[in-house]
């Protein structure tokens, strides 16, 4: 038969209520006390009825994770690093995916409200009105999307989008495109303003594609038109895209970096398998995925006993800080310089 908290209560020495306060608020208990109490649960194997303290506390311990795709490489070292950090705060992750689909993200946000104690919107989709009006149902923090008044965590990707384009600059690009991420998304618009100041400060073209599907299908079916727009290079919203369209611009004869130079955005494990390696700006996943956690945790902390961050303290959420976290250039072989006029391909 399981242990019970009697069981831990009369190991211990103590009263039940001391064992209940020991998991649910163990910075009321003797630091001796609390030692001996959890020494004691760990030598029963107790493990205490998370519903049951739930109902005492206001408090889950459950915390959810919407991604926008689930099957994109980008999501999971995120998604591991927020599991692990919960893990180690005591608290438990429920992963969604929204299959870049804002209606399903909303209907998701609504779903969890009331089984999680608050809500990690990765990479969403939804517009930031309707995002701050979810953040009124349950505590919120986003990632990879900048939200006034909201509690954020962010990956440069404006300053990787200028490393970029400064080093296709470098190499003697003057015609560049752009492929563009999904509607709505903000890394798109901030790739594609930091992008464009980019190239105009550097004398050079830039010629935005888009938007897409952010996928190896939508960067490949994008070969056949970076190839009639006369472009040396190509910044890709993402991994996926850049990795789809070397493989279109193979498959009709077009070299890469020969003909045309290609750069990525995220630095997923696939892009250094890719023949060529491909160049691409890092993105901080692990780091945004802990982050957030501790934001978010930060956030249920700072609540009323019982009230869990909702309704009547969404204006304590309001002065929450945002964090950016710094992205970087990493180049491989993917990039070259500017083909020699007359040569066959892209730059003829």
């Amino acid at each position: 038969m399981p242990a019970t908290i009697r069981d831990v209560a009369r190991a211990s020495g103590v009263h039940i209520s001391t064992v209940s306060r020991t998991f649910s608020a163990p910075h009321l208990v003797n630091p001796e006390t609390r030692v001996r109490v959890l020494a004691c649960a760990e030598d029963l194997g107790y493990r205490p009825n998370r519903a049951a303290r739930a109902l005492i506390t206001g408090r889950t311990h459950n915390i959810g994770l919407i991604v926008a795709d689930i099957a994109n490489p980008f999501f999971p070292p995120l998604i591991k690093a927020a599991e692990g950090q919960a893990r180690h705060r005591d608290y438990h992750v429920f992963v969604a995916d929204t299959n870049e689909d804002p209606v399903a993200e909303e209907d998701l946000v609504h779903a969890l409200a009331k089984q999680v104690d608050g809500v990690l919107l990765c990479s969403p989709r939804m517009s930031n009105s309707l995002i701050e009006q979810v953040s009124r149902e349950v505590p919120v923090v986003v990632i990879n999307r900048q939200v006034a008044g909201l509690p954020c965590v962010m990956m440069d990707v404006g300053q990787g989008a200028r490393a970029a384009i400064e080093h296709l600059l470098g190499l003697g690009h003057r015609r560049i495109a752009l492929l563009g991420g999904p509607r709505g998304s903000w890394t798109a618009r901030e790739m594609r303003r930091a992008a464009t100041a980019a190239a105009r400060g550097g004398g050079a073209e830039l010629t935005v594609l888009g938007p897409n599907q952010p996928t190896e299908t939508g960067g490949g079916a994008l070969a056949e038109q970076v190839r009639r727009s006369g472009v040396t290079a190509v910044l890709a919203y993402n991994d996926l895209m850049a990795i789809g369209l070397i493989e279109g611009l193979d498959a009709i004869g077009a070299r890469v970096p020969h003909d045309v130079s290609v750069v990525g955005v995220d630095d997923i494990a696939l892009s250094r398998l890719t023949r060529p390696k491909l160049t691409t700006v890092a993105t901080p996943t692990a780091a945004a995925g802990r982050t957030a956690v501790d934001m978010l945790l930060q956030l249920d902390s700072d609540a009323p006993r019982g009230a869990r961050g909702r309704g009547a303290v969404a204006g304590d959420r309001r002065t929450t800080a945002q964090v950016m976290l710094q992205t970087e250039l990493v180049v491989r072989d993917s990039t070259g310089p500017v083909p020699a006029p007359g040569r066959d391909g892209t730059g003829a």
